[in-house]
């Protein structure tokens, strides 16, 4: 029977070897590395051989441990591998914050899909993969034209296991512009370019590539038979396992560098994507409406080096005084891409007032992103969030439903752990959180809300 799955989660700030009980449905064992770019060479891209000795080092560390039973592989999104025939890359893997794609807007927008095709919205940077990959063939065109396989980059995880080249659709309808979720099959983009024959064949999430490559698992002490499964983006697999065993309406919102919100059998809305909404694919092969903005990246630079200690006469301050951060710190993405961060009633106010009103900013956002994508039913929230309990009640005061803190530390590791079990798991545990019945916090929405509406 498989029990312990490890889960390589490659998230943009961090990343993680995470080893899932199923049984339990929690970690039992979690490794961590900071992921940085690297800034020589071509462009700015992922160190990926670092990544790769610290998963083989983090998988024979937890197998002597505890025996890993399945792997699978779950990462950020908006990042593909070029491979050539043998298997090695063919371009460094660029990292989607380089702004280099820019160069080329012009170029690209004349040729990428509409929003209706695809659902992506136009994004900066690499921030639409088709973007990336359009400006690495123009610049690179000798290396480009090694290129025997285009591989999402969970994918290449995978590859890199068990030797076997896979497309997945989650991470493939991941704002990309490579994917029409309608048709369930590539983009008009794809073709256009003639890239279609780069791309691996397309399977599950759920799908068993293989088990480990011999020399890997001599060189990990891995059972050479240890299965190794497609795998899929990580805001999808925070979703997976309420998709099979909550009941909708629902929403999810999965936190880290990235904050996605994703609403289930919620209201039917026209989706705006110059407000970052756009249209994922969840591991069933569906379209979810979806929005987003970079909370985890806004939170770290909010709070660097300041005290996270708050107590409840400081919400009461922060409450009364309507002190509030207005958006956005980080331009270019998320429901406010074109607006400039600046505080309202500021002055004098405390360390730990200053941690209230952050936390309390990250949570209006989100609840602007769940109103944008029609969310309706309760919130659960995946990642470092739920531990933010003043995240969670400004979230339940503003979308006026309530709030689900989830208790996986790492929300990404027990759906893609679930990959290799192919059932659902008991409704996610956490402490259900109900909107205030205080008018000052409905009053503090609806000032923070006044204020962002006149800047608009």
């Amino acid at each position: 029977m498989t029990r312990h799955v490890a889960v390589i989660d490659i998230g943009k700030t961090n990343a993680k070897v995470a080893l899932v009980d199923l049984a339990a449905a929690s970690e039992v064992a979690l490794r961590r590395m900071v992921n940085e770019p690297v800034r020589q060479g071509p462009y700015p891209h992922h160190d990926v051989e670092r990544l790769w000795a610290f998963i083989l080092g983090s998988l024979a560390e937890i197998d002597r441990e505890q025996r890993i039973d399945a792997i699978s592989t779950t990462t950020h999104g908006a990042t593909a591998v070029l491979v050539d025939a043998s298997g090695e890359r063919a371009l460094p893997v660029l990292d989607y914050e380089f702004d280099g794609p820019d160069a080329l807007a012009g170029d690209y927008d004349t040729i990428r899909p509409a929003f209706s095709e695809t659902g992506s919205p136009r994004l900066p940077a690499g921030l639409n993969l088709g973007a990336q990959l359009f400006w690495q063939q123009k610049r690179f065109p000798a290396d480009f034209a090694r290129t025997a396989a285009m591989l999402m980059y969970a994918q290449y995880w995978a590859l890199r296991l068990t030797g076997v080249a896979a497309s997945e659709v989650t991470s493939l309808g991941c704002h990309t512009d490579l994917w029409n979720p309608w048709k369930a099959d590539f983009s008009s983009l794809v073709d256009r370019l003639q890239w279609r024959r780069l791309m691996a064949p397309v399977r599950p999430a759920k799908d068993r590539l293989g088990p480990i490559l011999p020399a890997l698992a001599r060189q990990t002490g891995l059972d050479p038979q240890t299965p190794v499964f497609c795998g899929l983006h990580d805001s999808n697999a925070s979703l997976l396992p309420h998709l099979l065993s909550d009941k909708p309406p629902f929403s999810v919102v999965s936190t880290g560098t990235w904050v996605v919100s994703m609403a289930v059998g919620g209201s039917k809305v026209t989706l705006d994507p110059a407000r970052d909404t756009l249209v994922n694919v969840n591991a069933l092969g569906d379209a979810v409406p979806s929005a987003r903005f970079m909370g985890g990246r806004e939170f770290s630079g909010l709070t660097e080096g300041q005290s996270e200690d708050w107590t409840e006469d400081d919400v009461a301050a922060v409450l009364a005084r309507k002190t509030s951060l207005l958006p956005s710190t980080q331009q270019g993405s998320g429901p406010f891409p074109h607006h400039t961060a600046s505080w309202l009633n500021a002055d004098g106010m405390t360390a730990g007032q200053r941690f209230v009103a952050i936390s309390f900013y990250l949570a209006l956002m989100t609840a602007t992103c769940l109103d944008l994508i029609g969310a309706d039913g309760p919130t659960i929230v995946e990642g470092p969030f739920a531990r933010n309990r003043l995240f969670i009640r400004m979230l339940a005061a503003m979308t006026a439903r309530a709030v689900i803190a989830s208790e996986a530390a790492t929300g990404t590791s027990i759906g893609a752990a679930l990959l290799a079990s192919g059932q659902g798991t008991p409704r996610g545990r956490g402490e259900r959180t109900e909107p205030s019945a205080d008018p000052l916090w409905t009053s503090y929405v609806r000032s923070w809300r006044s204020a962002v509406d006149e800047r608009a």
